[in-house]
């Protein structure tokens, strides 16, 4: 997974080659078959997601997007389905409440809101992935390296 430490180098961000990493929150039903879609087809992105499949998009506690940016992740794209099309009836009309709250929440703990990004991507939909997780890469790389408010301390909590 990609809740694990990780420091950023920062030799390695001051020159051309910096790849932001970005953790991919994806729905089981629909956007991570997108993404395997565009495996399959051999559409290309640039490999700078970790995907962490969830069952529903509307079940990710806005918790875990702040815990993978403290743990070194330089920004998050949540996927599910398009609404009305949810394999749990309403998941993802949950899923947009909660987003809105979010994009409050980063602001207010002093991250940029582009760091978070929210799509919805069906299974058919290989292409479109692609297209979203090149236009979040290329918004969190103008943006540079995750220097956050906070930082995972060994003992697992957060310095605040």
């Amino acid at each position: 997974m990609f809740m694990e430490e990780r420091q950023v180098n920062v030799s390695d961000t001051d020159n051309k080659t910096y790849q932001p990493k970005i953790a991919a929150f994806l729905c089981n039903w629909c956007s991570y078959a997108g993404a395997d879609l565009a495996g399959v087809s051999r559409f290309q992105y640039p490999a700078t997601i970790r995907t962490i499949r969830v069952p529903c998009s509307g079940r990710i506690n806005p918790l875990y997007l702040l815990k993978a940016m403290a743990n070194g992740a330089d920004g998050v794209l949540v996927s599910g389905c398009h609404p009305g099309d949810c394999h749990y009836i309403s998941g993802n009309y949950v899923a947009r409440r909660k987003f809105a709250l979010i994009k409050s929440l980063l602001k207010h703990v002093g991250l940029e809101e582009d760091r978070v990004s929210f799509s919805w991507v069906s299974a058919a939909e290989g292409v479109r992935f692609s297209e979203v997780v090149k236009g979040v890469t290329e918004r969190v790389a103008a943006l540079g390296p995750n220097n956050g408010v906070f930082k995972v301390k060994d003992g697992g909590g957060t310095d605040e």
